[in-house]
């Protein structure tokens, strides 16, 4: 596996209103690169942010086949994950970094 530079592992903050119900239990969920490991995800959070991470679950999403007008077309997938904070530290998605 090959090292990014911490701002190429994060893609996007995803949110969705089941990732802003996360947010309740120090949760934040992210879009990130597909081959970037826990560790990298960690440490590119903890140095953009400057939060303490706890843990981070990773989910692999995988594309779906859409048909459009008699077309076959293909959505890729994606992975994402789900950081807990250390409590008393939130991420504001709104006003960016």
């Amino acid at each position: 596996m090959s090292k990014f530079h911490y701002l190429d592992t994060i893609i996007s903050p995803n949110v969705t209103e089941k990732s802003t119900a996360l947010s309740e239990f120090n949760k934040v969920v992210f879009k990130v690169h597909k081959g970037a490991s826990k560790n990298s995800i960690k440490k590119s959070i903890e140095k953009i942010f400057k939060v303490n991470v706890i843990k981070i679950n990773t989910i692999n999403l995988k594309g779906k086949t859409k048909i459009i007008k008699n077309k076959k077309t293909y959505k890729s997938g994606y992975k994402k994950a789900i950081v807990t904070l250390k409590k008393g530290q939130s991420i504001d998605l709104a006003t960016g970094i």
